[in-house]
């Protein structure tokens, strides 16, 4: 039996629109995916971005803001989505584990992610959320919205950017521990958290900002004493050399071979290099193991270890 901690990809999520109901329906077929790590004995962790979840949110709020009703700041955005989200993966998984006969509570943990309110980051965004924009499309929505910051993203599209400070402490991972010690399924960490920082005074004060989800879900891994970090993403492995003609595949990698990868800018910013660093940053923590690869290959990586995997 090990203890993982799974870190989900937005494509776990969200699929082919941003209702609820088409929410669900992904997050239901994710659920029976993670149901297999659970079938075969192992304490389980999920954690979850929700980045296009945020900035579908943040648009209905600003759209809907008045001076009677304002809209929400950022981190209780973030708070609400980790919520709703939470919401739908504990009813499917509970549902597809209670079928299967095995019983056990999933229930999901608001989670505060602790932050330097000196942070660089908050002088620098460059966390992508919402949905993606055309050149066209982008230059409007910063014309209505002046300090919004748009950047290009991996080929993809013009996504909105906000601070993404590094998370110092899970401030419920105590939390977290102690579920898994009862038997229990948490999901927490959803976003990378809700960023917070602590003043003089020791007043916990929520932030205008966003945690990427793989630090978060390596630092919740870290404090736990997790065995495994598995970050779930849209590709099978790790590539060098990516959509090029001498493309290669990770497959078992270490700390020290990546750091040289990340030398030579293998990695785009916006996308691969947040989860190679998160990867890095659990294995030097407890020189344990992190793995990479996509959600349709967990059965395959439970039976056969495929994927790209990490080790000191």
């Amino acid at each position: 039996m090990k203890k993982i901690v799974v870190a989900l990809g937005g494509n776990a999520i969200l699929s082919k629109d941003a209702s609820a109901e088409s929410q669900q329906e992904a997050i239901f077929k994710t659920a029976q995916v993670l149901a297999e790590f659970i079938k075969r004995g192992h304490q389980l962790v999920i954690t979850h971005g929700n980045g296009p979840q945020v900035g579908n949110l943040l648009l209905q709020q600003v759209a809907g803001s008045s001076d009677k009703n304002p809209a929400m700041p950022l981190d209780t955005i973030g708070a609400m989505t980790e919520g709703s989200i939470g919401y739908w993966m504990q009813k499917a998984l509970g549902e597809i584990l209670q079928k299967a006969g095995i019983s056990k509570t999933v229930a999901t943990v608001i989670t505060q992610t602790q932050v330097a309110a000196d942070d660089p980051a908050f002088k620098k965004p460059t966390k992508p959320i919402g949905p993606f924009y055309d050149k066209i499309e982008a230059r409007k929505a910063k014309e209505k919205n002046p300090d919004y910051v748009f950047v290009e993203d991996a080929g993809r599209g013009y996504r909105r950017v906000v601070p993404s400070p590094i998370p110092e402490k899970v401030v419920e991972y105590p939390l977290v521990a102690m579920m898994l010690e009862n038997g229990m399924v948490p999901i927490a960490a959803g976003g990378g958290g809700i960023p917070v920082s602590q003043n003089k005074n020791h007043q916990i004060i929520g932030q205008e900002a966003v945690i990427d989800k793989d630090y978060g879900a390596a630092k919740l891994a870290e404090s736990i004493g997790a065995d495994e970090l598995i970050i779930l993403t849209a590709v099978d492995y790790v590539f060098v050399n990516f959509n090029q003609p001498d493309q290669k595949k990770l497959t078992n990698t270490t700390v020290a071979e990546l750091k040289k990868y990340i030398a030579e800018k293998q990695f785009a910013a916006g996308s691969m290099l947040p989860k190679i660093n998160a990867a890095i940053e659990f294995v030097e923590a407890t020189q344990g193991k992190a793995i990479i690869t996509s959600l349709d290959r967990v059965t395959d990586l439970l039976e056969k270890g495929v994927g790209t995997i990490i080790t000191s």
